[in-house]
């Protein structure tokens, strides 16, 4: 990945997010915030017959917490809830620094954020959605 953190996937998702709405008919949700910086979400998940049908996110925040979020809901949707919650556990992984080239490819588009474990203040932004995910998942599965 590039060096330069602020990448086209980031930018596009921040820009154009496409899971950035209610869910009126969400089974599950779960706020997160960030007290470092003020960034806060709710997420919306709709999971039937333990399938990540749908999902969405509100809530207001910096490019890359509102971006990997994005990312991470093109992610999972599809998903059964326990691949959701190893994708986070990789993500976490590649954050920290610590990921394989193999598993960075099972990221897909969220590897873009690689090269935020180089910047210790965004990292916080970037798990801000995954971490709210975990919560939320461990309290559903």
């Amino acid at each position: 990945m590039t060096d330069n953190f602020y990448n086209e996937i980031l930018i596009d998702h921040n820009l154009h997010p496409l899971h950035l709405h209610e869910l009126p008919c969400a089974t599950c949700s779960n706020e997160g915030i960030n007290p470092s910086c003020g960034d806060q979400l709710s997420l919306h998940l709709v999971i039937d017959k333990d399938i990540i049908t749908q999902g969405s996110f509100t809530g207001v925040g910096c490019a890359v917490s509102q971006a990997s979020t994005d990312i991470m809901l093109d992610l999972i949707i599809g998903k059964t809830p326990q691949r959701a919650m190893e994708l986070c556990q990789l993500f976490s992984k590649m954050i920290s620094g610590e990921i394989t080239e193999a598993e960075l490819e099972e990221l897909e588009e969220a590897g873009a954020l690689q090269n935020i474990s180089k910047m210790p203040a965004r990292v916080k932004c970037a798990m801000l959605g995954w971490n709210t995910l975990k919560k939320l998942l461990a309290e559903s599965i």
